[in-house]
């Protein structure tokens, strides 16, 4: 593993109250030696921001492409090329690859830091936060590459070539740490606010342990087709007895540090796939469409969010196959295909995922918490109602994207969707779900399809690939670095090599 050094360069990031004037990409670094003397206050946010970039970027991305989502256009058919040939090599490649590796474990050092600092001054709340946001670290790297370090990772020049952990440790290692995080915060005896840098929940401590069980029934859920209902079972029992539930109807995990109309500054999802500072198109935007199976999907269900999403073209909504199979014919040109759809587009209204500039920045949504509560009130391991939290769970999903909500009673009542009418219930809320985090949270769609098969979106269409994607490769960088623990592993090939609670 590359060994996570502090970087060459140092990024100085002053955190203000009201907002931030500087914000990071994925890449920096808000705890090297250079902000020593910065206070925990001011490296949360940077940690923080890091963490959402990556996320919101990089992860809904590749969840996007392989979720059944999107696909490209004419004009774009040679953009995104490893994605839409599930090309492992050139996405673990160190010069043009995704780092999803490089940047999680950077993420994962930035909150050890905070947390070993945290515990030299006995600042509770500051290493609960950590501990929480490690443990959701973790979880997206086993998510993405099965057997991982966990025990020897971030631990700075101690461990040269860490250690690989079997996927299912880390998870339950993960989960531990979580509840960690958590006794930590309750027992910070230090009242925090929004001066506490915490630009996700500004210092409220009930919201962060609602976080933090919705992070852990993610994992569980993750794991309902590998029959270690035991261990299911006995997590959930502490989560009840913890007794501070999940994130409800209209709490989200949201990160906003101050975004500006400024270069760089913008909400990164708009400056990246919807406008530039000064008001131009994105390549994103003109490349990127929806797949004419989700346009499809949408249709069939009558689904008022298709028209918040996407432009019409001609009075209908157009989509594309994923993987460009026909990229002379016409009608899979950008003009005749849907581009999504902003303010500009919506009488300057938000709709859709473009709601402004400075619109906060996506790590968890209630939408998806209320869709696990109701898989796991489903399944019998909570004692929800199942119809009720989705039932709730569509009427967020129609919030988050600024439809009507008039149309969401009509909606719900159609026999495709209505709950009660329904042969498999899981089945149900997964096709849901999947509809309801398009584009907003796009890698639990990969996940669930992994998981239970459902929707059974197509996959690629480019020439020659055979298979689905189920994992990353390890990357050029871990190779070079920690070769002999790497090949430990075995197979690690895109379209051959499972996550370890895969069927």
């Amino acid at each position: 593993m590359k060994n996570l050094k502090y970087y060459s360069f140092f990024l100085v990031l002053l955190l203000q109250l009201s907002g931030c004037d500087q914000f990071l990409d994925v890449n920096s670094n808000p705890n090297s030696p250079n902000s020593e003397n910065l206070p925990l206050s001011a490296k949360l946010p940077a940690a923080l921001v890091s963490t959402v970039n990556q996320e919101t970027q990089q992860i809904n991305q590749i969840g996007a492409f392989w979720g059944g989502y999107w696909g490209t256009d004419n004009e774009g058919a040679n953009q995104f090329f490893d994605l839409k040939t599930y090309n492992g090599p050139g996405i673990r490649s160190q010069r043009d690859g995704i780092p999803v590796w490089e940047n999680g474990y950077n993420n994962i050092l930035y909150f050890r830091l905070i947390q070993d600092e945290a515990e030299l001054q006995g600042a509770n709340f500051y290493s609960g936060v950590s501990k929480i946001m490690q443990g959701w670290l973790f979880l997206r790297l086993v998510d993405f590459y099965n057997n991982i370090p966990f025990d020897q990772a971030a631990q700075g020049n101690a461990f040269l070539n860490p250690a690989y952990e079997p996927g299912e440790l880390v998870y339950q290692k993960s989960v531990d740490l979580i509840s960690e995080g958590m006794a930590d915060l309750k027992a910070s005896t230090t009242t925090t606010a929004e001066n506490s840098g915490d630009l996700l929940f500004a210092g409220n401590t009930e919201m962060w342990l609602k976080f933090a069980n919705t992070v852990k029934l993610r994992a569980l859920i993750r794991q309902s087709e590998k029959g270690n209902q035991s261990y299911i079972s006995a997590q959930i029992q502490a989560i009840q007895q913890e007794g501070s539930g999940f994130l409800a109807l209209g709490e989200n995990a949201l990160v906003n540090p101050g975004y500006l109309n400024s270069a760089g500054k913008l909400n990164p999802v708009w400056e990246n796939y919807y406008r530039t500072v000064d008001g131009k198109t994105t390549a994103n935007h003109l490349n990127i469409r929806p797949t004419q199976y989700l346009v499809d999907q949408m249709n069939a269900k009558n689904d008022p969010r298709l028209p918040s999403l996407y432009q019409s073209v001609g009075g209908k909504i157009k989509g594309v196959i994923f993987g460009n199979p026909d990229a002379g014919n016409p009608e899979y040109d950008a003009a005749a295909t849907s581009a999504f759809k902003g303010p500009s587009e919506n009488s300057n209204q938000a709709t859709g995922i473009f709601h402004a500039l400075n619109q906060s920045s996506v790590l968890m949504t209630g939408t998806e918490s209320l869709f696990l509560q109701a898989e796991a009130a489903a399944r019998g391991w909570i004692s929800g109602d199942a119809e009720t939290l989705y039932n709730q769970a569509i009427r967020a999903s129609f919030q988050y994207y600024k439809t009507n909500l008039n149309s969401l009673e009509s909606y719900l009542a159609q026999e495709g969707v209505d709950f009660s009418q329904a042969s498999n219930p899981i089945e149900r809320i997964i096709e849901q779900k999947w509809l309801a985090l398009n584009s907003v949270s796009s890698i639990e769609a990969w996940s669930d399809y992994r998981r239970l098969g459902v929707p059974n979106f197509p996959k690629t269409a480019a020439t020659g690939i055979e298979g689905r994607p189920y994992r990353l490769m390890y990357p050029e960088t871990e190779r070079g670095t920690n070769l002999e623990n790497v090949e430990l592993q075995g197979n690690d090939k895109v379209t051959e090599a499972k996550v370890w609670w895969m069927k």
